[in-house]
Parts: C-alpha cells; sequence; structure tokens
C-alpha cells in the first residue's frame, strides 16, 4: 500500500510518516530514496525522509 498525502510505501493500516490511514492499492512507479539531502529526485518530490516511494499515486 503507499501513502496518498506523502507516497511513501508502507505496511501495516497507516504510514508511519504522516500518520494517515489514506492508502491506495493505486500506484506506479517504484522509488528508493536514500540521501535525501543530495538527491534531485528527492527535493522535486518534496522528500526529506529516506525510504521507498511510489512516483505516482491515484
Amino acid at each position: 500500500m503507499v501513502c496518498r498525502d506523502c507516497h511513501r510505501v508502507v505496511e501495516g493500516a497507516s504510514c508511519s510518516i504522516c500518520g494517515t490511514s489514506n492508502l491506495t492499492s493505486d500506484w506506479t512507479g517504484y522509488l528508493v530514496i536514500i540521501d535525501p539531502e543530495h538527491s534531485e529526485v528527492a527535493h522535486r518530490m518534496n522528500i526529506t525522509l529516506p525510504g521507498r516511494y511510489a512516483l505516482k499515486v491515484r
């Protein structure tokens, strides 16, 4: 499942980062951010924490 708010790939019933339970299974593109401070993609997606993210969430 993916959080619709922060695009983080989560396991469970709610997002551990933003705390919402607004999750979906309708997403595409898999992105792993290791060093968000030096990542241009993380900067463009407003990602500040390392982790697994979805590129497009519906």
